[in-house]
């Protein structure tokens, strides 16, 4: 079904041939994992490259697909099919690979076409669905594993590495993305890596982390207290979970997604904090923890039934601290299912 739904495109855009260079994509058309290959979507032809690396990988991973061995980051093999106009990945096409794509097919009309496979994955099946649902029941467990580890004296690092050693251990194929845990001052940085920074009391710590299975990713973000909180800090969170409840409210198939941010943000802004709240309301999840739609500002797109999303308001004091709240849910058509369990009532460790 994903193979015609790519060549489908080719039809609708009167192209010959599709270049799919990306993992994300490349996994989800073909079901092949491999970290390096190269699909080939023709009318009649629907061909993966590999290196030596990936062939045996490559045969037992997809069906539909000839595997094919050999050099591929020349692009030569691609000559053969002379192909007039060509739909390609342009975000995952560095200049390089693009001026070695000319010299391979100098007479070819090169199209940018990332949007269209972005397009595609975006509403999931019942089995993407259990696939996340299950990294998020993982990532939950972590949670409560982690509120135990917690004290003063242990660091950040620490902290990032016991969350991942734990998803690992109970099930999870890897990281959705580099882990984050940051405490008080480096909690205002939305996107801080761990550091050597000792945790102590009196510390907001800020967690937002995810695991893979099943190809699929999970996305939670807790914000949590080492020992008493003072008002301030409870004012900030409670802030961020009216803005998150407010955002969720807002979530069914058919809704402009710069309205359920804006439904999130407007109560971040009526609270005094609106230049505090720095990034986006959330974004897709799936194969990859960042891909459309967008929950933002600016976002075009509306709510479709079967898109996982996250929700993740957040408030970021500089020098201060920052609070960040995110469930991973799926759009209904009357609303939203959340896939997230962990609690969001406030802990003071």
């Amino acid at each position: 079904m994903r193979l015609q739904a790519v060549r489908d495109i080719l039809a609708e855009e009167n192209a010959d041939g599709f270049l799919i260079s990306s993992y994300e994509n490349r996994r989800y058309v073909s079901g092949f994992s491999g970290s390096a290959g190269l699909i080939l979507v023709t009318e009649q032809d629907a061909i993966l490259y590999v290196d030596g690396r990936y062939t045996l990988q490559a045969k037992i991973e997809t069906k539909d697909f000839e595997v094919m061995t050999g050099p591929f980051d020349s692009f030569a093999p691609l000559k053969s099919f002379k192909i007039k106009k060509l739909l390609v990945e342009e975000e995952n096409l560095t200049l390089a690979k693009y001026n070695k794509l000319k010299a391979a097919l100098p007479d070819t009309q090169i199209v940018c076409a990332s949007s269209m496979l972005a397009g595609m994955r975006m509403i999931k099946t019942k089995q993407e669905i259990s696939a996340i649902k299950k990294a998020a029941e993982i990532a939950d467990k972590a949670f409560y594993h982690i509120l135990n580890y917690i004290k003063p004296g242990v660091s950040e690092k620490e902290i990032a590495l016991e969350l991942e050693y734990y998803m690992i251990k109970n099930g999870a194929e890897g990281t959705s993305f580099d882990t984050i845990a940051a405490a008080s001052e480096r909690s205002a940085l939305p996107h801080a890596s761990p550091s050597d920074r000792l945790i102590k009391y009196g510390d907001v710590l800020l967690m937002d982390y995810g695991c893979k299975w099943g190809g699929y990713c999970s996305d939670i973000t807790r914000t949590v207290s080492v020992g008493k909180a003072n008002d301030d800090v409870l004012r900030v969170y409670q802030t961020v979970l009216n803005a998150q409840k407010a955002g969720l409210e807002s979530i069914k198939a058919g809704m402009p997604c710069i309205n359920v941010d804006k439904a999130a943000r407007g109560i971040i802004e009526e609270a005094g904090f609106g230049p505090d709240f720095t990034h986006s309301f959330g974004h897709g999840v799936g194969i990859a923890v960042h891909e459309q739609p967008y929950l933002s500002p600016s976002a075009k797109d509306s709510l479709r039934a079967g898109n996982v999303v996250t929700a993740e308001p957040g408030i970021y004091l500089e020098n201060r601290f920052g609070v960040r709240i995110e469930d991973l849910v799926v759009v209904t058509a009357d609303g939203h299912v959340n896939l997230t369990g962990a609690t969001k009532d406030f802990l003071e460790l």
